[in-house]
């Protein structure tokens, strides 16, 4: 699925140089030999054993390695499919809670709160318990929720743990991207079917939760996303065994980069200080925003102003299926134009298309102008997680993808609240406008980014380390 396999089993990588040395590069690139001892003179170096390989990998690891991608997305697919769900079943649990536009907006809004929390908690609790753990963590808190929620609680309790939920999300979310951004084998596709196992949850859920929205025991939704979510904390448990990070990836072949600390600068201080970070932060923040602005309002959008039937809960899957589709079927036409370049198009195509379902009263135009849009929006995220791991240091890069995707999924409450609160006033009309707002910021803020220095900080150390392999793309 990820990596072919060899028709025979290649020699195991080198071990470590017999002298003890380890190289290092220092942040301009200059490499240095100490005899395991972190070069004196304040800057922070990082440390690179000699686990790159000069050989292809084993079959044993290869495999190893497409399970542990496997495993991570399907963790990045029940998320999607998290986000999917809340569409189609908005108008229901408006109706038999007897809640307003702004009240069932606490749903986002108390997510929010949850993926904060999961943001700031994800470097210490990582610290403290490591990567295989908090992954399983992670996947339990999901159980703990959907098995609330499908009992059909109370409006409180069941927007309560929305809480737990974005708890759990934010940490399967930074640890799944920063253990993809950190591979080197074939990275691209596995980034690219990785993030597309989002997009494909997404595209699933809204099938079954429209059937769900029609019944009397409409929350019985949530017992198809418990199932879901043991299988997920059982795979994560079996694949990674509660193994750090440098272990998972030591198992699959990849090249490990064992790091070192600055000796006055924590970790989580360097991730604050790092601008682009923020930049980032923004970004992604406004990308999920609208996002999943559209796949939660523009149901309600269609029922009440494109006057659409009871099934108008599958044009959320017509939006996912197109954001998973552009995630696969794009990906030769943003390495052909660059990844930069392409962006700018997808996301001033992505912006006139929105002021066509704006201004043109079709149905059928609606529907299927909001599908092109879910297909040219579906590359942006992994193009901005791409860049993320190209100009981060890589010491940093998993709390940084914690703490980017704090903001994202921020903003995958906020502006979906902010959407709910101002049609509370103006009607589900001012989707739009708000829409084309947050688009036109998105551009703004990846701009932002492109002021970076473009540092690739991950092949070089790859290629310091002595890989050959062509394994690689």
């Amino acid at each position: 699925m990820f990596d072919g396999v060899p028709s025979q089993t290649a020699s195991p990588p080198p071990s470590p140089r017999p002298n003890g040395g380890t190289e290092f590069l220092d942040l301009e690139g200059k490499s240095a030999t100490d005899g395991g001892k972190l070069v004196a003179g304040g800057k922070l170096r990082e440390k690179v054993e000699s686990y790159g390989s000069q050989t292809p990998r084993t079959r044993k690891q290869i495999v190893a390695g497409n399970v542990q991608c496997f495993s991570l997305c399907f963790s990045y697919f029940l998320i999607g499919w998290n986000s999917g769900s809340t569409g189609p079943l908005l108008p229901r649990i408006q109706s038999a809670y007897g809640v307003s536009y702004v009240v069932v907006s606490l749903i986002f809004i108390l997510s929010c709160v949850g993926y904060l929390c999961g943001a700031f908690m994800n470097v210490w609790i990582t610290d403290k318990l490591g990567f295989g753990k908090v992954l399983v963590l992670g996947a339990a808190l999901q159980i703990i929720t959907y098995s609330v929620q499908s009992v059909g609680p109370p409006f409180a309790w069941f927007i309560f743990f929305n809480v737990v939920n974005g708890i759990g999300i934010a940490l399967q979310d930074s640890h799944g991207n920063g253990f993809v951004g950190s591979l080197t084998y074939s990275k691209a596709t596995k980034r690219g079917i990785y993030h597309a196992a989002y997009g494909l949850g997404a595209f699933a859920s809204p099938f079954v939760a429209t059937q769900f929205s029609h019944m009397n025991r409409w929350s019985f939704h949530y017992f198809t996303s418990l199932g879901l979510a043991v299988c997920n904390t059982f795979m994560q448990a079996i694949v990674f065994r509660f193994r750090d990070h440098s272990t998972c990836l030591l198992e699959g072949g990849e090249n490990v980069h064992a790091l070192a600390e600055g000796k006055d600068t924590g970790k989580l201080k360097q991730i604050i200080s790092h601008k682009a970070v923020h930049f980032l932060g923004f970004f992604v923040m406004i990308y999920y925003g609208v996002e999943v602005t559209i796949g939660r309002w523009i149901v309600t959008y269609i029922i009440d102003e494109r006057h659409g039937g009871p099934n108008s809960g599958y044009i959320s899957s017509g939006f996912f299926g197109g954001l998973t589709l552009g995630r696969v079927i794009l990906l030769p036409i943003n390495k052909w134009l660059g990844e930069h370049r392409v962006f700018y198009i997808y996301a001033l195509l992505s912006l006139g298309l929105e002021l066509v379902i704006w201004f043109v009263p079709s149905l059928v135009g609606s529907v299927i102008t909001v599908s092109v849009i879910g297909l040219l929006f579906g590359p942006i995220y992994p193009i901005a997680m791409n860049r993320a791991a190209r100009i981060l240091p890589p010491w940093i890069l998993t709390g940084a993808m914690g703490w980017i995707g704090g903001f994202g999924t921020c903003g995958s409450a906020l502006v979906p609240f902010i959407t709910g609160a101002i049609a509370q006033k103006y009607g589900i009309k001012s989707l739009h406008p708000v829409l084309v707002v947050m688009m036109a910021l998105m551009v703004v803020f990846f701009a932002l980014t492109s002021n970076e220095r473009q540092e690739d900080t991950q092949e070089p150390l790859a290629g310091a380390a002595g890989e050959t392999s062509g394994e690689k793309t």
